[in-house]
């Protein structure tokens, strides 16, 4: 019983109420590249300059319980400049414990410029696990991506729309008392998102099937047992990857 508690108090402090504070952005600090150091690929080598790249979302986006360069955006900002001659300019406007709601509101407060090259949105779990309407997550992702469109220049391929994960297959998600019915949920609001995503001609990109790994591979998941960890991480750049590299090459 204490354990449970535990993780039921962990789960609060974690995701959160989604109270919308100030958002969140990232300085640019440097990154280690990893030791080993390919050359470039002569198809990316035309790939310079510097690019702008903003990440929008919650906890997964923001790497809740990883280092600051741990999570998804700044390990895809090493991975580009390991593969190019470029720079990725990085902004992070995400919070744990953000819903769609959350992220709208945020948005319109940081007011980011609308020249981004690259934008992702990774939201959905903090509607989710606090019990949030379906109907409610559709009408505010269709708003979020419409206004994630506007941001990469009006320019629907510019953005890449990634897939909710599944803590199901943490031990937090273990602990509670239906696992089976949060990995239905999520499947529910990733269908939602990937219909919208798809009907809007804009790219969907699944890294769900990598968290629900977590069991089996529990270097998957975050020292708060609840989150993605910076493995995980690195999982869904090595799908992303490829995806920013052609997007890019179209500036």
């Amino acid at each position: 019983m204490k354990a449970l508690a535990f993780y039921f108090s962990l789960a609060f402090l974690l995701l959160g109420c989604g109270a919308a504070d100030d958002p969140i952005t990232f300085q640019e600090p440097e990154s280690e590249l990893p030791s080993e150091n390919p050359e470039p690929n002569p198809s990316d080598a035309e790939l310079s300059g510097t690019y702008n790249y903003l990440a929008l979302g919650d906890s997964y986006t923001i790497g809740e319980s990883v280092c600051a360069t741990c999570n998804y955006p700044m390990q895809l900002k090493a991975a580009f400049e390991n593969e190019t001659e470029a720079d990725l300019s990085v902004k992070i406007i995400a919070r744990t414990g953000w819903r769609t709601e959350s992220l709208i509101q945020a948005i319109k407060g940081e007011n980011p410029a609308q020249n981004q090259d690259l934008v992702t949105l990774l939201i959905g779990v903090n509607n989710q696990y606090q019990g949030g309407s379906l109907e409610t997550y559709k009408t505010e992702f269709k708003e979020l991506l419409e206004t994630a469109v506007k941001l990469a220049k009006g320019d629907r391929d510019r953005v890449v729309v990634l897939s909710i994960p599944d803590y199901a297959f943490t031990p937090f998600g273990q602990s509670t008392t239906n696992p089976e019915e949060i990995t239905a949920e999520i499947n529910a609001f990733n269908d939602a998102a990937k219909s919208i995503t798809i009907a809007s001609d804009v790219s969907f990109l699944n890294i769900t099937d990598i968290t629900r790994k977590g069991l089996e591979d529990p270097e998957l998941v975050a020292i708060d047992n609840l989150h993605p960890s910076e493995k995980a991480y690195a999982e869904f750049v090595e799908r992303l990857l490829p995806v920013a590299l052609e997007i890019l090459k179209t500036n």
